[in-house]
């Protein structure tokens, strides 16, 4: 699973931030990795720098194999709740559409039938 890590402007994006912003990725992730091939981590400050509740951004997108990109976002009061937060959703939305993929157990064509109805040379034999 490769993350591709972008800043708006107004966020410095140091290597330290990368790296801890894909570890927690990576550890939310981790029951997903085989069916992601690529993570887009958008983050940002939508105050410009200005204190504000809820003002950090964080994009989540994540590639899945043969189907159709998953993204979620969180807003938050600090960078690093709202790329947690972020993760956790995508970690959800991902076990929705995963799940439902994995979810093939065999479904009955009809309904079981009491065999006592099937035995019918034994009613024969009665009469």
């Amino acid at each position: 699973m490769k993350i591709q890590f972008n800043t708006d402007a107004n966020i410095h994006g140091t290597e330290e931030l990368a790296a801890r912003v894909s570890d927690s990725i990576e550890h939310a992730l981790d029951r997903y990795q085989s069916h992601i091939t690529r993570v887009e981590v958008h983050i940002s400050d939508e105050s410009k720098g200005k204190s504000g509740l809820h003002d950090h951004r964080c994009m989540l997108e994540a590639r899945l194999e043969g189907r159709q990109p998953v993204a979620v976002t969180e807003h938050a009061a600090t960078l690093d709740q709202a790329v947690n937060g972020a993760a956790k959703k995508l970690a959800h939305r991902l076990e929705t559409v995963l799940g439902r993929l994995q979810d093939h157990r065999p479904k009955a064509s009809v309904l079981p039938v009491d065999e006592t109805e099937l035995d019918v040379d034994a009613d024969v034999d009665k009469v």
